[in-house]
């Protein structure tokens, strides 16, 4: 048997077609919030989704997840709650929750759109000459690590022709710390037979700028890789209010 919560929560998930109505007083009992739904869709199938805000796109999304309600103010909810329709997806599980209309299969349904999202960008990238497709590569970090309430540090590994071979996570710590180890990094390398490497961390803060201890660890990893021909292209620090390349800062 499905979980009967679950069930409640999303109502039967699928928005059920009206029966036809007997007379007038039955067509104007149908709920208001179904015209509008309809509407949205007409736009959305007609101007395309940059002619609706975030918080429209944001309730079409709602409507299959929450079919019998009105969606608007939940959609509203979220984005005063947590900014963005990107924080609202990027957004921990408990934390969704926490906002008025949002359950757990609903915030889990929304965390698995999110995980989608993040298998398309990542899908922009792999295999793909890196240094040509670098907006695709920024796109694709700052859906996987701009919203993390921990520090991730990330590594994508390139073979000769600059193409990714391989993203991995190689640690995660606190809010504001990550302990990263040289060795293991180039340790990791090698095993890929990679021949470039591109390091990738967050700051759950929000800010992207360097720390002194981020350019330090970005030297020593540079000075290792450098003695085994392992380039480094680039230190990426992704935040929510932008990301910065040590590269172009002049830091390395």
């Amino acid at each position: 048997m499905g979980n009967r919560s679950d069930d409640d929560e999303r109502n039967f998930f699928a928005e059920v077609p009206m029966r036809p109505a007997a007379n007038a007083k039955a067509r104007d009992e149908r709920p208001h919030y179904l015209g509008h739904r309809d509407r949205l869709r007409e736009r959305f199938a007609s101007a395309g989704p940059d002619s609706l805000p975030d918080y429209e796109l944001l309730e079409l999304l709602l409507f299959r997840l929450i079919p019998r309600a009105d969606t608007k103010p939940v959609a509203k909810a979220l984005l005063a709650r947590f900014g963005t329709l990107a924080e609202v997806l990027g957004a921990p599980l408990g934390l969704l929750q926490e906002v008025k209309g949002i359950g757990p299969a609903v915030a889990l349904d929304l965390k698995i759109v999110a995980a989608t999202a993040q298998r398309m960008a990542r899908g922009e990238v792999h295999g793909r000459e890196i240094l040509s497709s670098w907006q695709q590569l920024l796109d694709y970090c700052r859906s996987a690590m701009a919203f993390e309430a921990r520090e991730q540090f990330r590594i994508l590994f390139l073979d000769k022709k600059n193409a990714l071979i391989a993203d991995e996570v190689q640690q995660t710590g606190t809010v504001d710390h990550t302990p990263v180890y040289p060795r293991e990094v180039i340790k990791r390398a090698l095993e890929l037979s990679a021949t470039a490497i591109i390091l990738v961390h967050n700051h759950p803060s929000g800010d992207p700028t360097p720390s002194r201890a981020d350019i330090e660890m970005t030297k020593e990893i540079i000075e290792a890789a450098k003695r085994l021909g392992i380039a480094v292209h680039d230190h990426i620090i992704i935040g929510r209010k932008g990301h910065s390349s040590m590269k172009g800062l002049l830091l390395i």
